[in-house]
């Protein structure tokens, strides 16, 4: 209906909205569709540059303000779409529909990286996001158990394996592939090798977001990883206490060092046993986002035993909160960066 005398004006108005974390209008960054206008209510999409966006309220809000302040316009009625932006250099080099690549690492063990990569990409599925899970913890992996998908092996279909699905989420994971009583023993190479067929060799299909489980540490499984895929970037895990923040500081330095923007820090089991602010205080010293920090519960830690993640076994706890938030602030972040990284602004060129 853009031939109908209020159009433009309504248009006008939602270019003064300002998408909170892109800082541009929302007219400027094409995430106005469909607008018509019946009677004197106003009717449009806003697409998202995420199904995850942790703002959308403030931005419906922020555009009721500014189109109802047009003449005969007394209302507005906003649906929402997401059209996540895609990492260019995925296409690039490896020829494969995954929109953004996450790793999620420490830089020391225990410190519940896997818990907060399996609660993540499940929460990011609960927010209408396509998602895959990968456990590149090679030698000691913990996914399956953590999903409750201990027995089994993925079927083959032409020549590629078919990922699990459970939860909404795709995952691949050595545990699936090889028996969980006997140890498995590789050198980096082959450590290299396991990771590279997990992209190449599992039939992903479209996805906007692929979390990587890294194991603890910065050695063969995060380089091996930063040199097989282009990586949008890092979530590095952390407990409040001293000695956890500086293995992660190790961490952060080395993502930096291969040229992996850090999404931010979590600060995993916050609570009085282990202190809390930590990972706040490292976040602030490396000038990275905080994503929060998710509180010590025994539910976290039932959830992982029994294969059903917190977000979901008891989604109203303190910690299924934090995931829930955790998981639209990293979609945040990851929409924020490639943005900065675009050549150009309108997401329907970038998305």
């Amino acid at each position: 209906m853009a031939n109908h005398p209020l159009y433009d004006q309504v248009m006008k108005a939602l270019g003064t909205v300002i998408e909170p974390e892109l800082h541009k209008d929302l007219v400027t960054l094409n995430m106005v569709r469909d607008l018509s206008i019946e009677g004197d209510v106003a009717k449009f999409t806003i697409v998202l540059t995420t199904p995850a966006c942790p703002l959308k309220d403030v931005i419906a809000g922020a555009a009721r303000v500014a189109v109802t302040k047009v003449p005969g316009i007394r209302a507005i009625d906003v649906k929402w779409d997401a059209n996540v932006p895609t990492d260019r250099r995925v296409h690039g080099r490896m020829n494969l529909p995954l929109r953004n690549i996450l790793a999620v690492g420490s830089g020391k063990g225990g410190v519940g990286k896997t818990t907060v990569s399996v609660n993540l990409a499940v929460a990011l599925a609960l927010e209408g996001a396509k998602v895959g899970l990968m456990d590149a913890d090679i030698l000691t992996p913990n996914v399956p158990m953590m999903i409750g998908l201990q027995h089994g092996r993925p079927k083959v279909s032409d020549g590629k394996m078919v990922p699990f699905e459970v939860y909404g989420v795709k995952a691949i994971s050595m545990g699936f592939l090889t028996d969980p009583d006997k140890p498995l023993i590789l050198r980096g190479p082959m450590l290299h090798s396991a990771i590279r067929q997990f992209f190449q060799d599992v039939e992903w299909g479209d996805l906007d977001y692929m979390i990587v489980d890294l194991p603890p540490g910065t050695g063969d499984a995060p380089l091996s990883l930063a040199q097989s895929v282009p990586l949008t970037g890092a979530v590095v895990v952390s407990q409040p206490q001293d000695v956890a923040v500086g293995d992660a500081l190790r961490s952060i330095a080395m993502y930096e060092e291969l040229n992996v923007p850090i999404l931010g820090v979590v600060e995993n089991m916050a609570g009085d046993l282990f202190g809390s602010g930590g990972g706040e205080k490292l976040a602030k010293n490396k000038n990275v986002p905080f994503l929060g920090r998710i509180p010590l519960e025994a539910e976290v830690r039932k959830g992982g035993d029994y294969g059903r993640p917190v977000v979901l076994s008891m989604p109203d706890s303190a910690a299924a909160k934090a995931f829930r938030q955790l998981a639209r602030d990293v979609a945040a972040r990851v929409s924020v960066v490639q943005f900065q990284n675009a050549d150009v602004i309108p997401l329907n060129v970038i998305g």
